[in-house]
């Protein structure tokens, strides 16, 4: 018995595939692109149409291979029009295909960028401090924001302000602006200031041209600007958003160690500089004794009190608790700051061992 093998004719398997489908009239048309092309043709990064489709025909289903039927085409998109141009109304009107766990990716990173933008634009009228990032995303889940993928971050983090101001105590940043203007309209602008609730930071009005740096809300920024222009001044951007002064970030207690000095230092010896290093961490943890009652924080790892939340997180620096730290994944006791410098200059004297053959 003789076998016959079948072989399909005419089709065309199409891989790394980016769907469009658009539904117009009640009939589904699809465009096979390719992926990340897409978003760069709608967002105007990529001007070749060749580059983002992977073939200029319209289908009914891509994945099965099906063709858009003629009549279907000339019901929709009209008579006498190129199937070119139906691509790109495809493409620019149409619904990227994107599998589940992926849109639900997409979403997440904006809506994370959306909370980012509006973190960065807003502070709380009581504190003047910026919202931490964690605060914004629960008042954005508490107003049901859902996020749209066809619009920009941007733009809907300034509508989330909007919806935000509503119901919670939030206002936008303030800008700061320097103005400069002849000095026969300078009084104008004082009154026009005045009016807008701007806040003045200082003045120059030494010279032809008065100067002065104040801070406004950016909703008057176009009519701030307008006003300038016709007062024969100037106007320029100093800071887009003002927070609160103070330390808002943990590198702002690390200490001055990292600050490269003027004249380079000759290589310390580790022995003496973990020395030194112990010797100011025992200085100023008897000098946190005698302040007063501190709060004493203590270390697990090195069990021992190291003073305050500053020298607390120094201690976390320290080369006596990394040395404790070897020493506990080992399920070796911990040593004090004494023993610790002891057992490093042993270990180094071993290590000079090494270097020598008998």
């Amino acid at each position: 018995m003789s076998m016959v093998m079948q072989q399909p004719i005419g089709q065309k398997r199409l891989t790394n595939v980016a769907v469009v489908r658009l539904k117009k009239n009640g009939i589904r048309f699809e465009i096979a692109c390719y992926k990340n092309k897409v978003l760069s043709w709608r967002s105007g990064v990529e001007k070749d149409l060749d580059e983002v489709l992977q073939s200029h025909t319209v289908y009914s289903n891509v994945s099965k291979g099906i063709l858009a039927k003629s009549k279907d085409l000339v019901t929709a998109f009209g008579k006498g029009v190129d199937k070119t141009e139906i691509c790109l109304e495809i493409l620019d009107k149409g619904e990227l295909q994107i599998a589940g766990k992926e849109r639900e990716s997409q979403l997440s990173s904006q809506f994370r960028d959306i909370a980012t933008i509006v973190m960065q634009k807003t502070i709380n009228p009581e504190t003047q401090r910026p919202y931490t990032i964690s605060m914004i995303e629960r008042l954005m889940h508490e107003i049901h924001f859902a996020v749209d993928p066809n619009s920009s971050s941007k733009k809907q983090a300034l509508e989330v302000i909007r919806e935000l101001q509503k119901h919670f105590p939030i206002k936008r940043c303030p800008m700061r602006l320097q103005l400069t203007v002849p000095q026969q309209n300078f009084s104008s602008l004082l009154e026009k200031l005045n009016v807008w609730n701007a806040s003045i930071v200082s003045k120059d009005e030494s010279g032809g041209q008065h100067s002065i740096i104040c801070e406004m809300e950016p909703g008057i920024f176009r009519d701030c600007d307008a006003l300038v222009r016709n007062l024969q001044g100037r106007l320029e951007i100093l800071a887009v958003s003002m927070h609160g002064e103070g330390d808002t970030h943990v590198d702002h207690y690390d200490d001055q160690e990292h600050v490269p000095s003027r004249l380079p230092k000759e290589p310390a010896d580790p022995v003496v500089e973990l020395g030194e290093r112990v010797q100011r961490q025992t200085i100023s943890a008897g000098n946190s004794s005698t302040e007063g009652e501190v709060k004493q924080n203590k270390c697990s790892t090195c069990d021992a009190f190291v003073g305050d939340s500053k020298q607390y997180r120094e201690h976390f620096k320290s080369d006596w608790h990394k040395h404790n730290l070897r020493r506990k994944t080992r399920q070796l006791p911990a040593l004090s700051a004494e023993e610790c410098l002891a057992d490093a200059e042993m270990g180094d004297s071993t290590e000079d061992l090494k270097d020598y053959s008998f």
